[in-house]
């Protein structure tokens, strides 16, 4: 999935938003009011939710997205658009004036979800709001790759405003990619795919999809009375099902699920993704599924960023070592990831000219300051720089790809100064580790980080000696 770096689509998503809110904490007691669990709250957090959860997943892809929708005149509307104005400032709100904005409320003990509250309005949105929509639209198609619609069943996708975007689309030469709800699928013809998920599928084709046989009655059904381009249907663990001309199954590649919240959000924001960078219906499949791997290995609603995706995909498919060496920008979108997530990163610099059991023993030490470990590595030219024109002795990508491949470094990257110190200024990391030898000296870049770390070598391994037991050996035996 390299060939997605640094790719941003614009998109548009039009939908149901809403309010994700959550109450985290733990329940050790029985309520001496009724018989109920008691939920002593530690945590309150609030994310977007149903076409804001879209609007999430393609924000962490490094997309561009704008959103239409409609939300009430209500204190929870004007959270909802505080939100909104942080992800997108081109996005057009609709207000109407007796709608409640949609709010679902979780309260979770020991990461399970044990009730869900919701706060909304459920009917048709008004006919002046479809026009606006519509106009909106017209004005502005001009300006995205592709179109996405978000359908919760709160009101805004009306059956006549989606014929009409839809028809509006189609008649741009673009896509529309629909994450549908309900039974009834007539308002949704014309659409280049649907994202339905196996029930959704069942109930809207009235076919029980229980085999081979079955699911592709039930797809080819879709595609025709839908009059869709690609017929898709996802199977939760054993992955999505796509037919144009043919059936095919993509398997899933989730290793652990723990909350399934929003997947669906995922797929269609990853497909819409992957199609509007001009991948294939095949290649947007198999990165919508590596998207889902990952969010639902989290709690919540949640997303997955570029690297994530890539990173798990790796993972999966015990790939070489190059994909743990990235470049001065991959490093610093990284490092910021990691830190956002709580990690603590720990970084170190050198030439690793011949590895040697030192070397090892260092990095291993230095790993266990934290919980990511880059390591800095001096291109030829800064080592010959530094050692003299006979070194270094293995070439930059050999001795990268080797530093890669060691369990205790995460990350490995180039850098062509002689100091390290843009490099760590860039990663910002938590902890900064030398060797011994640095004792009682400055050290360079010791003012950008919280801890500075140095580790004794061990005694007589270095490369300088091991170049030049080298010579020694050579000249005795000759």
């Amino acid at each position: 999935m390299n060939k997605l770096k640094n790719k941003t689509p614009k998109i548009l998503v039009i939908g149901d938003l809403m309010i994700d809110h959550y109450l985290w904490g733990s329940c050790d007691r029985i309520s001496p009011e009724a018989p109920v669990q008691v939920l002593n709250v530690k945590k309150e957090t609030t994310v977007l939710g149903g076409a804001g959860n879209v609007i999430n997943n393609i924000k962490a892809l490094g997309s561009n997205v704008d959103v239409i929708s409609v939300i009430g005149n209500d204190l929870i509307g004007k959270e909802l658009k505080l939100m909104l104005d942080k992800i997108s400032n081109n996005s057009i709100l609709i207000t109407e004036k007796n709608r409640i904005t949609s709010k679902k409320s979780r309260l979770i003990a020991s990461n399970q979800q044990i009730i869900r509250y919701d706060q909304e309005s459920c009917e048709d949105i008004e006919k002046t709001s479809e026009d606006k929509i519509l106009s909106a639209l017209e004005e502005n198609i001009s300006k995205y790759e592709i179109i996405l619609l978000s359908d919760y069943g709160k009101g805004v996708l009306t059956d006549n405003l989606t014929k009409n975007i839809i028809s509006l689309v189609k008649s741009k030469k673009k896509k529309v990619i629909i994450d549908p709800k309900g039974s009834n699928y007539d308002k949704y013809k014309g659409a280049y795919l649907l994202t339905p998920n196996k029930k959704e599928a069942s109930e809207a084709t009235s076919i029980d999809i229980k085999d081979e046989t079955s699911l592709l009655k039930a797809i080819k059904k879709l595609k025709n009375e839908c009059e869709l381009e690609i017929s898709l249907i996802t199977l939760s663990e054993d992955g999505i099902a796509i037919f144009d001309d043919i059936l095919r199954k993509k398997p899933t590649v989730a290793r652990e699920v723990y909350d399934v919240t929003g997947a669906g959000d995922t797929v269609l924001a990853s497909i819409g993704f992957a199609l509007a960078c001009n991948l294939s219906i095949d290649e947007a499949i198999d990165f919508a599924n590596l998207a889902a791997g990952v969010v639902v290995g989290k709690l919540g609603s949640a997303t997955a960023s570029l690297n994530e995706i890539i990173e798990y995909e790796s993972s999966l498919h015990k790939s070489t070592s190059y994909s743990h060496i990235k470049t001065l920008e991959e490093i610093k979108d990284l490092a910021h990831e990691l830190k956002q997530k709580g990690k603590k990163v720990v970084f170190t610099n050198g030439c690793f000219d011949i590895l040697h059991v030192g070397h090892v023993k260092y990095l291993e030490i230095a790993k266990s300051f934290g919980d990511v470990l880059i390591l800095g590595l001096n291109s030829d030219s800064s080592v010959k720089r530094l050692k003299g024109d006979s070194r270094p002795i293995n070439t930059q990508e050999d001795r990268a790809y080797t530093l890669a491949a060691l369990e205790s470094v995460d990350y490995v990257v180039l850098f062509e100064d002689d100091t390290p110190y843009k490099l760590i200024k860039t990663v910002s990391p938590h902890v900064l580790v030398k060797g011994g030898d640095y004792e009682g000296k400055d050290v360079i870049g010791q003012d950008l980080v919280e801890e500075l770390k140095l580790v004794e070598f061990v005694e007589g391994r270095s490369t300088s000696k091991t170049i030049q037991r080298i010579k020694e050996n050579e000249k005795n035996n000759i």
